[in-house]
């Protein structure tokens, strides 16, 4: 119910995409890496100069058909997103709580392996943290949620001063919150919408659902 099927995936210009960083992004420090082939996101590694913290994306793909890759990247990222049919898939363990540490071993600081309907569980050294999803009565298009889950979250910890389970936890709900506008309509044209207000009031509704008794 909550998995997708892969029918085709066609890379287009994308497997020959070489990206050349500017010299004013070299020194940016934070980095989100975009659920692009491993080799991509290596190449962007190398070019950064010291960030301070990294965000890496990934999906079933990449672990079918470059998982070496994707482990070497593994110790160079401070955080991992990826679902939970591949958490376990690149983990071989069924059970995410292990699945998660298995990852975290491997070199992330912490691991957020999203659940669909269902949230998103956060993982790191010094304990856990689960979000629930917004409860939506209509979703028209999943496509891009995990982009704007990654986005948001990576977006909120760039505000910070720290980079600890506290502000990564406070980082998944204002990711979550986000991603829950766009689902709500095709590509970009919820969040191109989108209003401040908006966001307030559906921030209110999820930390409503974390903690009913505020």
């Amino acid at each position: 119910m909550n998995n997708r099927r892969t029918i085709s995936t066609d890379l287009n210009v994308v497997a020959d995409f070489q990206p050349q960083l500017p010299e004013s992004q070299k020194k940016l420090p934070f980095v989100l890496l975009g659920n692009l082939a491993p080799d991509l996101q290596h190449s962007v590694l190398d070019q950064m100069q010291k960030p301070k913290f990294v965000v890496a994306d990934t999906m079933n793909l990449w672990i079918d058909i470059a998982r070496q890759r994707l482990l070497e990247l593994l110790p160079r990222i401070d955080l991992l997103i990826l679902n939970d049919s591949e958490a376990t898939q690149l983990s071989d363990e069924s059970n995410l709580v292990r699945a998660a540490r298995w990852l975290r071993e491997r070199g992330p600081r912490y691991v957020a392996v999203k659940k669909g309907e269902h949230g998103c569980f956060l993982s790191g050294s010094e304990g856990a943290f689960a979000a629930p999803a917004v409860p939506l009565e209509q979703v028209l298009d999943p496509t891009g949620a995990g982009d704007t889950f990654a986005g948001g979250l990576t977006g909120y910890l760039a505000g910070q001063k720290e980079t600890n389970l506290s502000a990564l936890a406070q980082g998944v709900i204002e990711g979550t919150i986000l991603a829950s506008f766009t689902v709500e309509d095709f590509s970009l044209n919820r969040l191109a919408s989108l209003s401040e207000k908006e966001i307030t009031s559906r921030r209110r509704e999820l930390l409503r659902l974390i903690n009913p008794n505020p």
